[in-house]
């Protein structure tokens, strides 16, 4: 009998059908090989009552789930690509990125009213900076509430708290078969998303000899490509949920396509732009855009926010 491989995951609802898409789809390659599920809770599942950015950022809802799998409790992590930070882990490695959902943000509104027509000084319910900044670049009038949870705690708020709409990811919708709730998919005009959005990371210890091989029949090197473009462009901008920071890539025709934003806080100013090149070279163009976002500003944006954030964690 072999050992069961365990992967590693958070146990919200989505988090566990992400984990047994994966079990699933491993099970159809090795039908003999045990696997099982490892539930492991990590600090942004355990606070929840502060916004991220106020308690650490990104790394917060796989820090606990990386540990596992640097000390053998754990073969395999699966996370949402977005949660990732910048930095992986000396020892570890993204080993697949499986075939991409939606990463577009969708509104949820109290009463299926779209987000142009939303009343003057209606509330939205959202904890994410990047989605602050850009509903208040569109709508001034609009008050952002700090909203946080798993996805079903944030639908019960829309009828418990004092808000008219909520944004989320549309991934995550569509896996828990909520897509009946979606009253507006938010174009990327109006709302780039977060780098990685609608991706999964299959997350692994390097040079595993049994499981690198394994997981090579979930990767798509398609979305792994785009991927890797739109976390290089987040790499070097040092970006995490303090930040402001959106990125979305895509490839056709053997061309990738990248845009990418960084704003303030307030919404009140947003830099944008859109990069392409071979899509042999995702990573090269991410660097590129945001180098290019810098030359234009971005520094003194993200100066700013920094010696914010220094400043609120002195006091």
């Amino acid at each position: 009998m072999r050992e069961p491989i365990k992967i590693g995951t958070r146990a919200s609802k989505l988090a566990m059908w992400q984990a047994n898409w994966v079990k699933s789809a491993l099970t159809v390659d090795h039908p003999k090989q045990p696997i099982e599920l490892v539930t492991i809770k990590t600090k942004g599942d355990k606070i929840l009552d502060v916004p991220l950015a106020k308690i650490g950022g990104k790394g917060l809802f796989v820090k606990e789930i990386e540990q596992a799998l640097l000390d053998g409790r754990i073969d395999i992590a699966v996370h949402s690509m977005k949660d990732m930070p910048a930095k992986i882990p000396d020892g570890l490695c993204i080993g697949a990125v499986p075939v991409r959902e939606d990463p577009a943000d969708v509104l949820i509104s109290k009463n299926g009213i779209y987000f142009s027509r939303l009343k003057q000084g209606s509330t939205i319910g959202t904890s994410s900076l990047r989605r602050g900044a850009q509903i208040r670049h569109r709508r001034p009038d609009i008050t952002i509430v700090p909203l946080r949870g798993n996805v079903e705690t944030r639908l019960k708020k829309l009828q418990t708290d004092n808000i008219e709409a909520v944004v989320l990811a549309a991934a995550g919708i569509k896996r828990l078969n909520l897509s009946h709730r979606i009253t507006e998919h938010l174009n990327f005009d109006i709302l780039l998303p977060a780098v990685g959005q609608g991706a999964l990371s299959i997350e692994i210890r390097q040079n595993d000899p049994y499981i690198q091989p394994m997981i090579q029949s979930l990767d798509d090197p398609h979305a792994h490509a785009i991927v890797m473009g739109e976390r290089a462009f987040l790499n070097y901008l040092g970006g995490s949920c303090q930040v402001p920071i959106a990125g979305h890539g895509l490839i056709t025709d053997n061309t990738f396509r990248l845009t990418g934003l960084v704003a303030d806080l307030d919404g009140s100013r947003i830099l944008k732009a859109t990069l392409s090149g071979p899509a042999d070279s995702t990573e090269t163009i991410g660097i590129s855009l945001a180098q290019h976002l810098l030359d234009q500003g971005a520094d003194r944006i993200l100066e700013q926010l920094q010696t914010m954030e220094s400043a609120n964690n002195g006091s």
